[in-house]
């Protein structure tokens, strides 16, 4: 009876890269069940301990399972909270009367045993279709060349990253006398103008034969106004795009900005350029990133004090303050006083780890390398948002290191996708590479 009552159902067979990627994701499959092999809860075990978002991630599913088992053993089919047909248990890898995952692909790793938990599942309900959910594309090949179904856990992916809000849009054609206007008076509705598409804080290009004239919406007002060329602690735009960038960061009705683009645009340089600018209007800045360590080891794993262990990962930000320090050659005192914001930490400058769990308020927060987050860890940082407080994220989606993470599942596109109609928000794409002639070739040929 208990095997035929699953029958009109779909299994899913979630892994530990799944729970570690959103920690509620069992409550997505509600009209369905949710098997956990037991060797997911044994990893989560040894991930629980340490600061990283992952480690909350393993803590939170834990207590969610305790929370769900109270007076109930796991082993055997228990409802899901808040599902009224959708249920969930434990299981015990097996070997399956056919294969054998671990005689297949040998008996040196977990995954593999996770496929021979999918594998007793699909044998004990044949009427059921089970599929094995999970992160990493090499599980899911190898359970496809077991017959075994395999797909990627979908919620929270952006659906056609190539035509990603871009945060500006351009309108050509554009009459002389509007633009003549704009200029005279500041702003000038959109009443006249074909706005093809109208999002909070939406940058525009309008064009009137070969002249330009970039603008920002106010989606308040209905509004446009001009987009003025300014430079920010001696770094001035090279184009448009970096101008709207600039603009939204200097903006104090924005509280949060992404800026997306390719190595070499400009991301970072900008904010940082555009915090040291407003630097009196917060009480401190913090210049952060997630860090990717070799093969997943903690920082502990590597040799020095803290500050050894960082430094390599957060060297491109040092690059960075030392190229704008390098915009002051001829005023030393400016100079000294980059160094001393530093010393006083006025700028602090470390992993994102060591951030987290902190109330950030009047804070100028900077998250570089944004795409190697997560939906789950982009919402936790901004939830720490407390008063007078703007949080940058920059990034490039096509340019991730973290296991189980693309241009589609992060957190940088994640957050571009949904705040984009949102008031407090501005984005902008920078397509542009200033670095170098020799870096556009290695981009735009290589």
């Amino acid at each position: 009876m208990k095997k035929q009552s699953a029958a009109h159902k779909k299994i899913f067979v979630l892994d530990t890269s799944v729970i570690l990627y959103d920690h509620n994701a069992f409550n997505n499959f509600q009209e369905h069940d949710v098997a956990i092999p037991i060797q997911v809860l044994e990893e989560l075990d040894n991930m629980k301990s340490g600061n990283e978002t992952r480690n909350a991630e393993a803590r939170n599913f834990i207590r969610l399972i305790d929370k769900m088992s109270v007076d109930q053993l796991i082993n055997e089919w228990i409802p899901l909270i808040g599902s009224k047909t959708g249920r969930f248990k434990v299981v015990i890898d097996s070997k399956t009367k056919h294969l054998d995952a671990e005689l297949v692909f040998g008996n040196n790793k977990i995954d593999h045993r996770i496929l021979n938990a999918a594998l007793s599942i699909k044998q004990e309900y044949p009427l059921s279709k089970v599929i094995l959910v999970s992160k990493d594309i090499c599980l899911r090949l190898k359970a496809k060349s077991l017959d075994l179904n395999a797909e990627d856990y979908e919620t929270g992916k952006v659906k056609n990253v190539d035509e990603l809000y871009s945060g500006m849009a351009v309108i050509t054609k554009v009459p002389q006398a509007y633009i003549d206007r704009l200029k005279e008076e500041g702003s000038n509705g959109v009443g006249s103008l074909d706005i093809p598409y109208e999002a909070a804080n939406l940058f525009y290009i309008l064009k009137t034969g070969r002249k330009v004239t970039p603008t920002w919406f106010d989606s308040k007002s209905r509004q446009l106004y001009p987009v003025e060329t300014r430079s920010v602690f001696n770094i001035s735009p090279r184009n448009h795009e970096q101008a709207f960038a600039i603009h939204a960061l200097l903006n104090n009705e924005i509280k949060l900005v992404t800026i997306q683009g390719k190595a070499g645009t400009g991301k970072t340089l900008l904010a940082l350029a555009a915090a040291l600018e407003q630097r009196k209007d917060y009480r401190q800045i913090f210049v952060t990133r997630p860090i990717v360590a070799l093969s997943n080891k903690d920082l502990g794993f590597l040799p020095g004090d803290i500050k050894s262990k960082i430094d390599p990962y957060m060297a491109p930000i040092w690059d960075n303050l030392k190229f704008i320090k390098e915009q002051f050659n001829s005023d030393p005192k400016v100079q000294s006083r980059i160094d001393d914001f530093v010393n006083t930490e006025k700028i602090v400058i470390t992993p994102l780890a060591y951030i987290r769990g902190r109330t950030l308020t009047k804070i100028f927060f900077i998250v570089d390398e944004a795409q190697n987050l997560t939906p789950h860890e982009v919402k936790t940082i901004i939830s720490r948002a407390g008063e007078h407080t703007k949080i940058i994220f920059t990034g490039d989606i096509y340019q991730i290191d973290t296991p189980y993470l693309d241009a589609e599942s992060n957190g940088l596109s994640y957050l571009i996708e949904n705040a984009r109609n949102h008031p407090l928000y501005a984005h902008i794409t920078l397509e542009k590479g200033e670095r170098s002639e020799l870096a556009n070739l290695a981009n735009d040929l290589l």
